[in-house]
């Protein structure tokens, strides 16, 4: 046997050993702490854009944790409360009661990175630079960055080769027509969809309410509640490819 077989044979040992012990997909799902827009106006985490995924990516076996820039508590936005009482979204509202403080965890550990909407990270999340850090680092990685709603706002501190991360990408949020639609327009404190426009982003936006899920490379983003179930599956069929094309080299 030559050399180079031995070398051939030895590359392909470990290929099939690191497949044979391959972790499922790790996801971390970072929501916001923030619940008022201001003394008369409470918002908090959608509940349906966190609990859809988050049970969907658990029914698939993923291993979630669920953290905050703060930790403990995360708030609901009480216009989404509606669907709580219903026993299938118990884990999910578990899961929000005790989150894990963002800056305790090591975040390489993960293979995605998912930001639930609501308003509330347009007040703490938007701000954040190790969320910047964190998005910047999934991106040079090539790991999987996903945000819905009102969550692409953990993108904007994100850098990459010395731009913004969203500039050229194309992606989706919460629409300035759907905060006009909602009401909510003068109680935020910036328009998302201008503020990734700004930083060179390629704004693709529908119909207000309409499903909409944009994929560009390892960026997912949704634009609304709506779309929290396609948002969901496009997660978890871009974490399951991305997994059986390591074990199929």
């Amino acid at each position: 046997m030559t050399e180079t077989n031995e070398n051939e044979i030895l590359y392909h040992e470990e290929i099939v050993e690191t497949c044979e012990i391959k972790p499922n997909p790790r996801v971390l799902m970072i929501v916001t702490n923030s619940d008022h827009f201001d003394e008369h106006h409470k918002t908090g985490v959608w509940f349906e854009e966190f609990a859809i995924p988050y049970l969907k990516f658990k029914k698939e076996g993923f291993f979630v944790t669920t953290s905050s820039l703060n930790g403990g508590p995360a708030p609901i936005d009480p216009a989404s409360e509606n669907i709580i009482d219903d026993i299938k979204w118990h884990e999910a509202k578990k899961a929000l009661e005790d989150t894990t403080p963002l800056e305790s965890i090591d975040y390489n550990f993960y293979d995605a990175v998912v930001f639930p909407g609501g308003h509330g990270p347009m007040f703490d999340i938007a701000e954040s630079e190790l969320i910047g850090e964190i998005v910047s680092s999934f991106d040079k990685k090539k790991k999987l960055i996903a945000a819905i709603c009102h969550g692409p706002a953990g993108l904007l501190k994100a850098m990459s080769d010395g731009k913004a991360f969203v500039n050229e990408k194309k992606l989706t949020c919460f629409t300035n027509s759907e905060e006009t639609s909602a009401k909510k327009d003068k109680l935020t404190p910036f328009s998302l969809e201008d503020a990734l426009k700004e930083k060179g982003a390629l704004f693709i936006a529908l119909s207000d309410g309409a499903v909409n899920v944009i994929k560009d490379k390892n960026l997912i983003t949704a634009q609304n509640y709506q779309s929290a179930e396609e948002f969901a599956l496009a997660v978890i069929k871009y974490l399951k490819n991305n997994q059986n094309n390591a074990c199929s080299m």
